[in-house]
């Protein structure tokens, strides 16, 4: 039976779950058939990990070949779901063509003036060459966006009109027009105003973002030697020696410290060939040192403008899921090759700081986690290490991974209040745990920050990026969550 002490930790993972999935189902049911199949991609992907973690905290334990089926089982039904999905819209893709090519039939039937482009402009000093102004004017059309105002922002202009059409197609044909006119002089954005209706903003190209400075990238170098130092200093007190006392120890850290930079080095690699594919320019990742694991990871900025919020989500998520795949993978085969008098000798608390590495630990190690010393290969450590660095940066805040991902999935409203949500959390925790501390002053003061808009800000990303991006943040949660020492003594772990 659980204890008193154990239902809260219970019933947070359980609302956890329910709210994803609620939210999720509640974001679906406006768009119909859509909008549910997509809902049930989602469910799917988190179904294993629902379905693994419930009967853990019942005391039911599957082992690794009951995962894979699970795995295997929900990955099939994605494909299946997806199939449907794609079916599904090419329906409705029908439909909303031929209720377009109607409404235009019928435009311009009743239209007087046809050849009339923009309609009427405050008359205001714009920051924008009458010239270049005139030009820009030329592009809108009634058949892509009719424009009926111009407001002077920044050191370009915000063009408020009716959208006729679907947004990648209507941005796809303005940006095209702007650029024949005009060359690479100015930038154009598609965007959703306060009152929720899209506006064109028109920048000039000036203002895009600059490559890194020598200083900046100086600086990024320094941060790679430390970061370096630090893992292998994490490394030495892995092993109970301190490496700047005992420098001659150096190889005995090596190793470990290896694994440590590799998981680094993996997710920027990652953020870097997506980017890559999709022509975005990354700059030098910023590591950030830390003695406690290592690293808490890099920050890296955009130097060019993101065409859309799907090149966002693509490059955010590329990190966490190469490092976070490779660090489970080290962590399943490091559990795999534990053996009493394997070299790390760990006390039995220790597997209850996740609820994810615990009940995996629990499935592969079996009743050896009821000693009060476990012994685990080096690789469990290392593993474990890489998956709270990839949870960290998972985060829903700001510039960090997990902040884009929302930003690319929700929008960037959203976004803001999932930064403060969470600034507002790691104040709580800090109460009690100093990593917490560390992460809200990085956050605050470095990261807070929404990623500044994709050119096409208005085109949200497919249901299957959605998907993901659900299943990213709940495994975050359930890396980041430990284990009660109730509910942990009746699994068996301690």
């Amino acid at each position: 039976m659980f204890t008193s002490s154990d239902i809260p930790i219970v019933g947070i993972i359980l609302l956890i779950a329910l709210g994803i999935l609620g939210w999720g189902f509640y974001r679906a049911r406006p768009f119909g058939k859509l909008g549910i199949l997509a809902w049930l991609q989602s469910v799917v992907l988190m179904t294993p990990w629902l379905l693994f973690f419930g009967l853990f905290a019942a005391g039911i334990y599957i082992n690794i070949a009951g995962i894979l089926i699970l795995v295997v089982t929900s990955a099939g039904l994605y494909v299946f779901i997806g199939r449907q999905l794609r079916a599904a819209g090419q329906d409705e893709i029908i439909k909303h063509k031929a209720t377009e090519r109607l409404a235009a039939n019928s435009s311009s039937a009743g239209e007087n003036n046809p050849s009339v482009v923009v309609g009427e402009v405050k008359l205001e000093v714009l920051p924008i060459p009458e010239e270049d102004l005139s030009a820009i004017k030329g592009i809108f059309g009634i058949d892509t966006f009719f424009a009926t105002e111009t407001i002077s922002y920044q050191e370009g202009a915000i063009f408020k009109g009716n959208m006729r059409g679907e947004a990648e197609e209507v941005y796809e044909r303005l940006t095209a027009s702007l650029q024949k006119k005009l060359d690479d002089k100015y930038r154009l954005f598609l965007v959703d105003s306060t009152d929720g209706k899209p506006v064109v903003i028109v920048l000039p190209s000036r203002n895009d973002p600059r490559p890194m400075s020598l200083q900046q990238k100086s600086f990024a170098v320094i941060l790679l030697i430390a970061t370096i130092a630090t893992s292998l200093e994490t490394a030495g007190l892995l092993l109970n020696f301190d490496l700047l006392s005992n420098p001659e120890r150096f190889g005995e850290a090596l190793p470990i410290a290896s694994g440590i930079f590799a998981i680094l080095a993996i997710h920027e690699i990652g953020h870097w060939l997506l980017a890559r594919r999709h022509q975005v320019r990354l700059s030098w990742p910023f590591f950030l040192p830390a003695v406690q694991i290592g690293s808490f990871g890099g920050i890296t900025r955009f130097e060019s403008l993101l065409p859309n919020r799907k090149v966002l989500f693509d490059i955010a998520l590329a990190g966490p899921a190469a490092g976070g795949i490779l660090s489970l993978l080290m962590l399943i085969v490091g559990l795999l090759l534990s053996h009493p008098g394997s070299l790390f000798q760990l006390p039995n608390e220790f597997f209850q700081g996740s609820i994810l590495v615990g009940s995996l630990a629990r499935v592969v190690l079996g009743s050896a986690l009821q000693a009060s010393v476990v012994s685990v290969h080096p690789l469990v450590v290392i593993g474990w290490l890489g998956l709270v660095i990839t949870a960290l940066n998972l985060m829903p805040a700001g510039q960090l991974d997990g902040g884009r991902i929302v930003q690319a999935i929700y929008g960037r409203k959203t976004a803001g209040r999932s930064t403060a949500a969470t600034l507002i959390l790691l104040g709580l925790i800090a109460l009690g745990n100093s990593l917490a501390i560390y992460w809200a002053v990085v956050i605050f003061f470095l990261q807070r920050e929404s990623e500044r808009p994709t050119l096409n800000e208005i085109t949200e990303p497919d249901d299957a990026r959605a998907a993901l991006a659900l299943l990213a943040l709940f495994l975050m949660i359930t890396t980041l969550l430990p284990i009660t020492p109730g509910v942990a003594g009746r699994l068996g772990i301690g």
